[in-house]
Parts: C-alpha cells; sequence; structure tokens
C-alpha cells in the first residue's frame, strides 16, 4: 500500500495482476503529438511494465489509449496523467488506440470498454498514475543498479534518470531492457499536488496539429485498398420492411456498381459517394410501412403522462412526504416534459467494412470499440478473434457512437459485396434514423411551510430506460443511475423527498444516450421547479437556492461565483432577465447564470452566460473551459430548437434545416470561472449542458413572467399581443 497527498493508500499489483486489475479498472494509455492509430506488438526488448506503457530501446514512450478523441480533448489531458508520474514531457510521447479487450481496458465507472458518462478522467485518474510511477519506479531501479547506487539517490526527469551526486544520466531507452527485469514493486508513492509540473496547467491540446492541417483521421477518411462507397435508405417508419425495388435507373447511373437488398434498407454500391447518391435516388421503392405506421409524438406524451399516474419504482425517500404535504402552508404542483432529440454529430455516420471467408476487418470511430467488435462478429457469424477494428477520431459523438447499429448495418451490407466498402449515411438518414435522447413527462409537488421554504417534496417521472437495454445489470428494481441522477440527491436540504421513476419503452423508437443523459432532462425539471418554488415564496432565486445550501458547501460556493460574477440583482433593460441553476452531476458540482432578451415577436436570444464550475482538481484548465463552453451551446441549441417530432411513423426533421442548430452569429458570450479544489476529478463533458436548460427557461421566465414547462422554447407563447 502506498500513501497519495490525502493520505490514502494504494495497492500496487504483481505483473500479472496489475496487468488484469489496472487494466480491467480503466487505465489503457498512448500519448502522442502524431497520432499513428495502428498498434503494433511490444518488441522483446521493449519495457512494457503494465497494460498502458511501453517504453522502447530507442527511448520512444507509447501508451496505449483506451479513451477515445471525439473532441473533448482526452487525447491531451489523460495522456498529462501518465506523463507527470513517468517524469516525460508530452513531446517525447506517443498514442496508440487501445485494441478490443475489455479485460485490460474497461472503463472502470462503466464496467465496459467505452468512452462516455464524463469519467474518462475520473476513470484514469488513480490506474494511470499508478502506471507511470511504477514506470518510474523500475527505471530508476534499473538505472541504480548499472551504477551501483542507492535508488534513492536517483531521480528522474525528462525521459532520463539522474545521479545527482556524480551528474550522470541514462535516457530511458537505455535502461528499458534492465528495467524489464525489475520485480514490480510493491508499492509506489504518487505525487503530492505541490509536485505537479503538467497536471493543472494550460497544456495545448495534441490533436489540434492534425485535424488543422487534416493529418488527422477520422473514421470517415478511412480508405482501404479496392474500397468501393455506399450510401442507403432504410424504412422511413419505425419497424417497417422493405416491399419492393425498381433499380433499373439507379443501375444505369454513372458509377454505380450494384444494389444490396435487406430486410428493411436499400444500398447503392459505387465508385464513389456522388455516383452513390445519384444512384440511391433513381431507386424506386415501395415499403410496408409496418406496425407503427400511425405513431405520433402526441401518442407517446399521452402514453407517458398516463403512466405517471400510477406508482414507479422508488427511486429515493426521505422522511414522511404525504404527511409533510398534509401539513404544509403551500402546495406547488407542476407537469414538464421535454422532447425526442437527435445527436446530429457533424461526422454523419460511416462505417467501412471489408467481410472476407476467413474474417472481418473494420475501419470506424467509435466511443465503445469492443461492442463494435462483438456486434460484428455476431453480424458476420464469425469469431470475436476473427474480427478487427481500427478505431479512428471521432467528428462528435454525445453518446451516438456508443451505439453498434451502424456498424451493424456496414456489415450487413458488407456481406453482399467483394472487397471493402465505406457506408456513409447522408445527414437525412442520420437525423431520421438516429437514436434518440427519450422524451420525458414528469409530475412533481412540493409543499411550503410559512417562511416559503420546502418541507415535502414529490416527484414521478416516466420515460425509457437506455440502461436497461445498453447495460442491463445496472438495471435493478425497476431503477438506473442514469435515469435517476440529478432527480435524487438533491444538493438542496429538503426534510421529505419521494422520487419514483416508471419506465415506459416508446413503441419502437429506439433511444440512447445524449450528452449529459440523465441530468439533460431531470436538472431542468429540478431547477425549473426550484425557481416556481422561489417565486412562490416571493424571494430572489438565488438566495432561495443558497437558504438550502447549507448541506452542500461545495454547490454553494459555485452559486456565490456564478451570481457574483454575473452581476446578479444588477437592473436589466426591459425584454432582458437572468435565469440561475444549480447542479451536481457526473462528479462536478455547476452553476449557471444566463442572460436572455426577449423580443415583442417571442424570439429569444440568449446575450451571456457566466458558469462556475468545481470539478476537483484540475488536469487541463483550457480544456474545462473548452468543454463548458461546448456543452452550454449545445445545451442552448436543445433549449431553443431542439426537438424531434413523428408524425405517421417517421420523424418529421431531416436535416439542419427542420433540425436546427444554434448559429455562429447567435452564440453568446461565455465566462467560465474554475473553482480550486484538491478534491478528486470530477467530469465536465456534459455538465454544461444539463444545467443551461433551466438557467435559459428561468432567465425567460424573469424577463417575462411566462413560465416554460416544455422544451424546447415556444415563441408563440412568449410573444406579445398586438
Amino acid at each position: 500500500m502506498t500513501p497519495d497527498r490525502t493520505g490514502k493508500t494504494h495497492t500496487v499489483f504483481s505483473r500479472r495482476g496489475f496487468l488484469a486489475t489496472a487494466g480491467a479498472a480503466g487505465g489503457g494509455l498512448m500519448l502522442s503529438l502524431s497520432l499513428p492509430f495502428g498498434r503494433s506488438d511490444a518488441a522483446a526488448s521493449d519495457f512494457a511494465p503494465n497494460a498502458f506503457i511501453r517504453i522502447q530501446r530507442d527511448g520512444q514512450v507509447v501508451l496505449t489509449m483506451p479513451y477515445v478523441e471525439m473532441g473533448q480533448g482526452t487525447y491531451t489531458s489523460i495522456p498529462m496523467l501518465i506523463a507527470e508520474e513517468l517524469e516525460v514531457n508530452l513531446k517525447q510521447v506517443r498514442l496508440e488506440h487501445a485494441p478490443p479487450n475489455e479485460k485490460l481496458y474497461a472503463n472502470p465507472l462503466l464496467g465496459v470498454q467505452a468512452t462516455g458518462n464524463s469519467n474518462a478522467i475520473r476513470g484514469a485518474w488513480k490506474p494511470l498514475r499508478e502506471a507511470g510511477a511504477t514506470a518510474r519506479t523500475m527505471l530508476i531501479a534499473a538505472a541504480a543498479g548499472r551504477w551501483g547506487v542507492d535508488p534513492k539517490s536517483c531521480s528522474a526527469q525528462d525521459g532520463e534518470v539522474i545521479h545527482s551526486p556524480t551528474k550522470r544520466h541514462l535516457k530511458y531507452g537505455e535502461i528499458a531492457a534492465d528495467a524489464a527485469k525489475v520485480p514490480v514493486p510493491t508499492s509506489v508513492m504518487l505525487k503530492t499536488s505541490e509536485a505537479f509540473k503538467l497536471i493543472g496547467t494550460p497544456a495545448k491540446r495534441l490533436d489540434a496539429a492534425g485535424k488543422v492541417n487534416g493529418t488527422g483521421v477520422y473514421g470517415i477518411d478511412a480508405r482501404p485498398d479496392g474500397v468501393k462507397f455506399a450510401t442507403l435508405a432504410q424504412s422511413p417508419t419505425f419497424g417497417g420492411r422493405l416491399k419492393t425495388v425498381d433499380d433499373a435507373a439507379a443501375m444505369a447511373a454513372k458509377g454505380v456498381r450494384q444494389i444490396v437488398r435487406l430486410d428493411d434498407a436499400v444500398a447503392v454500391i459505387a465508385d464513389h459517394m456522388g455516383a452513390a447518391k445519384k444512384g440511391l435516388e433513381a431507386l424506386k421503392i415501395e415499403w410496408d410501412d409496418g406496425p407503427h405506421a400511425g405513431l405520433t409524438t402526441e401518442a407517446v406524451a399521452r402514453e407517458l403522462e398516463q403512466a405517471t399516474l400510477g406508482a414507479g419504482a422508488v427511486a429515493q425517500n426521505i422522511g414522511d412526504s404525504e404527511a409533510a404535504l398534509a401539513g404544509a402552508a403551500t402546495r406547488i404542483e407542476a407537469k414538464y416534459q421535454l422532447p425526442f432529440l437527435a445527436h446530429a454529430t457533424m461526422e454523419p455516420m460511416n462505417c467501412t467494412v471489408h467481410v472476407s471467408k476467413d474474417g472481418c476487418e473494420i475501419w470506424v470511430g467509435s466511443q465503445a470499440v469492443a461492442r463494435v467488435q462483438a456486434a460484428a462478429a455476431k453480424t458476420a457469424g464469425l469469431p470475436l478473434e476473427k474480427v478487427i477494428v481500427h478505431n479512428h477520431l471521432i467528428g462528435g459523438g454525445f453518446g451516438r457512437r456508443l451505439e453498434a447499429d451502424g456498424v451493424i448495418r456496414a456489415v450487413q451490407i458488407a456481406q453482399q459485396v467483394d472487397g471493402p466498402v465505406k457506408v456513409v449515411w447522408t445527414r437525412e438518414e442520420d437525423i431520421q434514423h438516429d437514436m434518440y435522447r427519450p422524451y420525458w413527462f414528469d409530475r412533481i409537488t412540493a409543499g411550503l411551510d410559512h417562511q416559503g421554504r420546502p418541507v415535502a417534496w414529490r416527484h414521478r417521472f416516466a420515460g425509457s430506460s437506455v440502461i436497461a437495454r445498453w447495460l442491463p445489470p445496472a438495471f435493478r428494481n425497476g431503477l438506473d443511475p442514469d435515469s435517476t441522477e440529478g432527480a435524487i440527491d438533491l444538493v438542496y436540504g429538503v426534510p421529505s423527498l419521494h422520487v419514483e421513476y416508471v419506465r415506459v419503452e416508446p413503441p419502437g423508437i429506439p433511444t440512447a444516450f445524449w450528452r449529459s443523459v440523465g441530468p439533460s432532462h431531470t436538472v431542468f425539471v429540478v431547477e425549473s421547479f426550484m425557481d416556481e418554488l422561489a417565486a412562490a415564496a416571493k424571494q430572489d432565486p438565488v438566495a432561495y437556492r443558497k437558504a438550502l445550501l447549507d448541506k452542500s458547501p461545495r454547490a454553494r460556493a459555485v452559486l456565490d461565483l456564478a451570481a457574483e460574477k454575473a452581476g446578479w440583482g444588477r437592473p436589466l433593460p426591459k425584454g432582458m432577465g437572468r435565469g440561475v441553476s444549480v447542479q451536481s452531476a457526473f462528479g462536478t458540482y455547476l452553476a449557471q447564470v444566463a442572460e436572455v432578451e426577449v423580443s415583442k415577436d417571442g424570439a429569444v436570444r440568449v446575450r451571456r452566460f457566466v458558469c462556475a464550475v468545481d470539478c476537483g482538481t484540475v488536469i487541463n484548465p483550457d480544456t474545462i473551459e473548452a468543454q463548458i463552453q461546448g456543452g452550454i451551446v449545445f445545451g442552448a441549441t436543445a433549449t431553443l430548437y431542439g426537438e424531434v417530432t413523428l408524425k405517421n411513423g417517421r420523424v418529421e426533421q431531416t436535416n439542419f434545416d427542420t433540425y436546427q442548430m444554434l448559429r455562429m452569429n447567435e452564440a453568446p458570450a461565455v465566462e467560465v470561472h474554475i473553482v480550486n479544489s484538491s478534491e478528486p476529478p470530477g467530469g465536465v463533458g456534459e455538465a454544461g449542458t444539463s444545467a443551461i436548460v433551466p438557467a435559459i427557461s428561468n432567465a425567460i421566465f424573469a424577463a417575462t413572467g411566462k413560465r416554460l414547462r416544455k422544451m424546447p422554447v415556444d415563441r408563440g407563447l412568449l410573444k406579445q399581443p398586438g
């Protein structure tokens, strides 16, 4: 066991145990300023003390990364952890993607090999620092052995071991072979925060240059020799089937080589994407619309509303909320709704596959590469080891690429094609055949005492459980940790509380994780309702919340900071308002203040956001700021425009003209203020998204006096008469 800067101890494993346990605990890593994406086997002379680090004889440090880069800065912040303890500069190391291997590279907070839920840094914080410290300790021991000195008289710096008394030094590569023979230490000392050189500094993004100069390789960039291109049309209704196809005109199009028919889709194979799209447009397709041909958004909402009238699984119960409600001076009730949302990533769904008699090779950008391998193996009827997956940079994930449906579809198509084929979804296919953020319906009631403080809180909500499908063991007793996060364990002091969840799966509609997942729903409801309670109590929204935060000093601190920096209480021009929200999610405390302007025609313009965030120990402050900024824009887009609607079993939105994004000229000023903290790191990739939705809706109330309980913003409700 070894102590860290907090006085806690860490077990360090034997070589075999370290590989099996620390790897399974989430830590693989490979760093690099250049970003090669193949994985090479270690040479016999390389020093590879664990599943994360390989030091070659030429001194090259190779770090194996089990997490994927999709714009969130993973390929910079996580390498900083290992480089810190290994005492190397980021310029001295090279990164490789980890291969599919759940035993070695599972995310410790998910139990599977995946990048999501804002937990890459949280999962890597301990095991990757331990991996670096273990390698450093063994390298020092090897150098000391060669010199015949006490290891305590040696230190490591910039990829070298130094013996200060004699000023001798050896590069890591020179002692790699010797270090490989050193017994794995039973304990290692991790650096104190005072000794950090990299952690906490604003390191430049290692992946930025490749993305600017075009050398960074995304899944859509893959071009194996002989590749053909494909695009597809899938049944426009959920559960529909292919009836007939007239492909004569398509096959006559220049460059079109083949038409592939599946049970519920048609694909056109061509020499290039342009030809494939022209061929697809020329197809005459007749569909069997299937059992959900009449499905509408209104029908989904009615089913959820009805479900909330019955009892659900109890997510949390504190005190006797029914008795407290009966004795309350004031009773407040509200119903909230949130729509289906698409991911609409800038890189549309794509996957390149080559299926042969003996195997299957895949080129893709995935958040869950082991799932991709397993799904492809099952679809192709091959053993797992016969499926090779090359993972790449991702042009936007947001949870969409935690799914393997696009890979399954590509393998189905590739099984009928001779040679590799790149399947690229059009934007219309991407939006109309997404796996959507669930639709939610909530009923919430509170009782206030004579001072306006909540004495009772009852909350029941209904919607789909993504976890129940994606990770069934985590769905227990009718509950899952994703759907309930943000609705339970409130930061506020409420003496009696009762929260229930009713699982209702929408008919035929696939649901999936969406940036900020459960809290994208629960935080909107909780923080909107908290604002309603403040209004009912005739109290300032910030002061009202602060009075309930005695048990949560970190939440109170971010609220104080955000309010101060936003100038809370200063007068605003007519038609403008400020709104606030507070949340604890993903291991991070965050408060947001939104400043909005509402015009007479009901149009909402967000002018300014101020965010205060306590995400524990900061790895790279630049990444935190960028992540919060991006999350805010993502959440603001959903608040103002985001909605997927159904009519006749079909998604009505098709492209960015009907599924609108926040435009550059609409982008608000965003201020991010980071609280200095010594707590373990929290997640930041999604925190900004969930908290901004109620901040905007509360600001609209402050500007107009109109309460919005259904998203997205309805301009018609805000339009002034006359």
